[in-house]
């Protein structure tokens, strides 16, 4: 229909508990002097007391005063009055006698802490260790000041879902960045926390920390590991660019493009015909880079969980439902990828999709076939003559009423929604021209308007 149709192009100090003081030494005047007893009070020890009992010593001098020993010491009554002296007190008078010098002795609880000090001072460190490294490693800390090697050229995957405490990660390690707190600070203030990307990247170490936030927003620079398939490729051209880019060869890739390798995986696959993927291989870019090995396998899983993706956004079933409604045509999702990609290959711009989609639906409503050129290009491959369009093929929409036997490319998602919902017109042929500097977009509702669109056609060009 199109004189235009078939030239589609490729488009981030203590106490002890008893109160006493724990770490006080000897007293002045307690220490191991020699105190000699005196002879009275020896022979006054050995004297009998009246009852049987020995007689107690009188507790205080004359006058109230306490007796005072050749030390210097007070002599410490006992609590209940009498003379009696404690063990304790005993047991330093009769070391004294034996004439050895001694020290006070240090309390129990005093030595038992000087023992275990070592093993306290130890734990600190340790403690203290952890606190200056596990833990800020733990929070994920930055560890600033990293020396980089400034300008080395690095490659850095991000992997698709990373966070922006992973990319800075796999930044620092790469050496692109030498601080992840500047890094999280300036993704903070370029308001960039959900704009970041993954794919693979060429950084230059040693780079502005601005500029690399700036590049993981823009997205992957790397052409490496990656491919792009363009709206309107088929299957078969796709395949080459595969192989262009990430080195698969063709007929690999088209030996596993079949619809019984992934039916059971992909509903929307269950009605594909010629068990061809052609229509599913969503147009967009592909990141590899990550991957160690890349087989057809693991780029067409990519491309149909993309398409997945995408048609999970849209309400089929309503659409369907609207166009059975407006043009008495009853529509599957699969015939929707279908006429998707006739309009992929027809339009040229954004404005064209939805026009050329009415006057399809507008067609198939009168009983009309469809008469577009693409169809028949999908099997030449290429321009279609006028004996090309008296060809018998399923394909040739101008001999066969209704939609192709698949779609005959991969639709944008733009096209895809266009023939959800077409605009509302009375269209039914339409002329695309573009060639040069000549461009011609002409939809009419008559056949004679069409004709003589294409003849001004003709005669601009001459002119």
């Amino acid at each position: 229909m199109s004189e235009g149709s078939g030239r589609r192009g490729a488009h981030f100090a203590r106490g002890n508990a008893d109160g006493t003081r724990a770490a006080q030494g000897p007293r002045k005047g307690g220490r191991g002097t020699r105190a000699a007893a005196r002879p009275q009070a020896r022979r006054d020890a050995k004297r009998p007391a009246q009852g049987g009992r020995p007689a107690a010593r009188q507790a205080t001098a004359p006058g109230g005063r306490q007796p005072i020993s050749r030390t210097g010491a007070m002599r410490m009554q006992s609590a209940n009055g009498s003379g009696h002296m404690s063990s304790r007190t005993a047991r330093t008078t009769q070391r004294a006698r034996s004439g050895h010098s001694h020290r006070r002795p240090e309390p129990q609880g005093r030595r038992g802490r000087l023992r275990f000090l070592p093993f306290v001072l130890a734990a600190v460190a340790v403690v203290a260790a952890i606190g200056l490294v596990v833990v800020p490693r733990l929070l994920g800390g930055a560890q600033s000041d990293k020396t980089v090697e400034a300008g080395k050229t690095v490659t850095v995957n991000i992997p698709e879902g990373s966070g922006g405490s992973v990319i800075a990660q796999k930044l620092y390690d790469a050496g692109v960045i030498s601080d992840k707190e500047a890094f999280a600070t300036e993704v903070k203030r370029q308001e960039a926390d959900s704009k970041l990307k993954s794919g693979t990247y060429v950084f230059v170490t040693g780079g502005d920390v601005a500029e690399v936030v700036s590049r993981l927003v823009m997205g992957p620079n790397s052409s490496k590991g990656t491919v792009t398939v363009a709206e309107g490729l088929t299957v078969k051209k796709a395949a080459k660019v595969v192989s262009e880019s990430l080195g698969i060869p063709d007929k690999d890739f088209l030996a596993q493009a079949k619809a019984s390798n992934y039916s059971a995986r992909y509903a929307f696959l269950a009605n594909a015909q010629n068990d061809s993927l052609e229509g599913f291989l969503f147009p967009t870019k592909y990141d590899f880079g990550s991957e160690k090995d890349v087989t057809a396998d693991t780029v067409i899983t990519a491309m149909l969980d993309k398409y997945q993706s995408a048609a999970a956004s849209l309400d089929f079933a309503s659409a369907e439902a609207t166009i059975k409604s407006q043009y008495g045509v009853t529509m599957s999702d699969y015939d929707i990828i279908k006429l998707a990609s006739i309009i992929e290959r027809e339009a040229i711009s954004e404005d064209d999709r939805g026009k050329v989609a009415s006057v399809f639906y507008n067609r198939l409503k009168a009983g009309m076939p469809l008469q577009s050129d693409a169809t028949m290009s999908y099997v030449t491959g290429g321009e279609v003559t006028a004996d090309d369009l008296k060809t018998q093929s399923p394909y040739n929409t101008y001999l066969n009423k209704g939609l192709p036997p698949t779609p005959i490319c991969t639709p944008s998602l733009a096209s895809i929604k266009a023939a959800l919902s077409p605009d509302k017109t009375d269209y039914l042929y339409f002329l695309i021209i573009e060639k040069g500097d000549y461009s011609n977009h002409t939809f009419s509702t008559t056949y004679e308007d069409h004709q003589k669109a294409i003849e001004k056609a003709k005669a601009d060009q001459a002119g």
